[in-house]
């Protein structure tokens, strides 16, 4: 036999093994279709690679792979389908050694968890102790949370690779360098690294010791920029919004069958449904969410937008240095004056928690463009029963309350105290204009029964997406512990 020969063979062996992983996931996750029709199966001379419209691969590799499980090659097609569904590719600013190890780590604790047994292979068995410790410490398997976890640890190159080399099974280079061609790019590592994909055995990286590459394929070269961290670098990925608008709506798709469909028919999605919902979720800017509690007001700035240069330019003409116009020295705002904060502080929310809320509200207060130097703030702490209620009516008595706040309570949940306190307060003319309340909470309480006459927001900080029901006259709001942190 030729070499051509050789070469054809082994082109077909691997795009039909391509072909059965695919078929592998599309006959036991049928609500993964959408995100499986959507990537082109593409030969190149590279590793995985996957970028959101292909999945790259190189015949000898895919040899190797299904040469060392009969699995190994379906699951790994269904990892680089996890990383698009999960939005994985479409990241800036972060440090791409320990986004990789996250986004690794979170696709692969995906599929583990949906106990399928053409998904489940002899190296994924290795990874059941890494897994095990993670789980100790971690509610959740987002490629976010995992990364600001490592991030805090300051995790060490060194064991960032240790680790990387249970769950790591493609490249993520594309993720980074905006698209370049994998031939190109894949020419580009050779020349600096002198070592070829295509023997078979993909070369680690910088950030990796020789000796964890493995004969038998299981070991891909590390992702990006073999072990670079430099801002420069990571603030390359996520260029293409339209692909990610895109994967957006195929990822929403697939939560909206796991959701309605899927569970009806009983399948099976492990901990995928919560991820999808995790990912999906709507994002807030926290203070722009205060700004719907705003009132009109006067504040004392020029108002550009009223006033007339024709008239204010022809009194200068006409009388010399005497305008004929004023330029008007107040202007009507939106800005915050009236509000309630109440805090939960049963022992579910946590003493952390509520104090970084505080303090996130306490550093939205000193922006001038959002509120007015004089308030009417009230802070209430409450569990079961009031535990503490503050006003505040300037810089200087929040700056006071800060500095000695104290978490008080950490009792049982019921919302309805603080309630009947602010129709107190309505009542007693405390407020003018009161637009609302904004309730931080884990939400196991008493709601009241009926609708306030004021607007209200729950919050919720992610800790769960198992999040409770709250009544229809209620604003549900969750952010994420990262929106109410710096």
């Amino acid at each position: 036999m030729t070499e051509d020969e050789k070469r054809k063979k082994s082109a077909a062996l691997a795009a039909e093994i391509m072909r059965l992983s695919q078929n592998s996931v599309l006959l036991n996750l049928r609500f993964m279709s959408p995100a499986v029709m959507r990537l082109a199966f593409t030969p190149s001379e590279t590793t995985f690679r996957v970028d959101g419209r292909n999945i790259f691969y190189g015949d000898k590799f895919v040899l190797g792979r299904y040469l060392a499980g009969k699995n190994q090659v379906a699951r790994d097609v269904l990892h680089m389908i996890t990383h698009c569904v999960f939005r994985h590719a479409f990241v800036g600013g972060v440090d791409p050694v320990l986004w990789n190890l996250s986004c690794d780590i979170s696709a692969e604790h995906t599929i583990s968890s949906l106990g399928i047994a053409c998904f489940q292979t002899e190296f994924a068995g290795a990874q059941k102790d890494a897994l095990k410790i993670l789980e100790g410490e971690l509610k959740s398997f987002n490629a976010e949370t995992l990364y600001r976890y490592f991030k805090n640890k300051n995790l060490t190159l060194e064991e960032a690779s240790k680790l990387h080399t249970l769950f790591m099974c493609d490249d993520h280079r594309l993720w980074y360098n905006d698209g370049t061609p994998p031939e190109e790019d894949e020419k580009n590592g050779e020349e600096s690294s002198g070592k070829n994909d295509n023997d078979n055995t993909p070369s680690p990286g910088d950030g990796k010791s020789e000796d964890t590459a493995d004969d038998g394929g299981n070991s891909p070269e590390e992702g990006a920029a073999g072990g670079e961290s430099t801002d420069e670098y990571a603030s390359q990925s996520g260029t293409n919004s339209e692909l990610e608008k895109e994967w957006e709506e195929i990822s929403r798709s697939i939560q909206m069958d796991l959701e309605t469909f899927s569970k009806e028919k009983g399948e099976t999605a492990g901990d995928m449904a919560l991820r999808l919902k995790e990912i999906n979720r709507e994002r807030y800017d926290y203070s722009a969410f205060l700004r719907k509690f705003a009132v009109p007001g006067e504040t004392v700035k020029i108002n550009d937008d009223e006033f007339d240069y024709v008239f204010y330019t022809y009194g200068l003409s006409l009388f010399g240095n005497m305008p004929l116009v004023e330029p008007l020295e107040y202007k009507e705002d939106s800005r915050v004056r009236e509000f309630v904060v109440a805090v939960d502080t049963s022992g579910s929310t946590g003493n952390g928690l509520v104090r970084k809320f505080i303090e996130k509200t306490y550093s939205m207060l000193k922006n001038s463009a959002s509120f007015f130097s004089e308030i009417n703030l009230h802070i209430i702490q409450c569990d079961s029963a009031l535990q503490e209620h503050v006003k505040i009516t300037n810089q200087n008595e929040f700056d006071a309350y800060i500095s000695n706040f104290t978490v008080k309570g950490l009792g049982g949940t019921d919302f309805r105290p603080v309630f009947r306190e602010v129709d107190r307060m309505i009542a007693e003319k405390e407020f003018l204009n009161l637009k609302g309340l904004i309730f931080f909470t884990d939400g196991y309480g008493t709601f009241p029964e009926k609708k306030p006459q004021y607007k209200t927001a729950f919050v919720f900080v992610r800790n769960t997406f198992d999040t409770p029901s709250v009544p229809s006259w209620a604003m549900k709001v969750v952010i994420g512990d990262e929106d109410i942190s710096g």
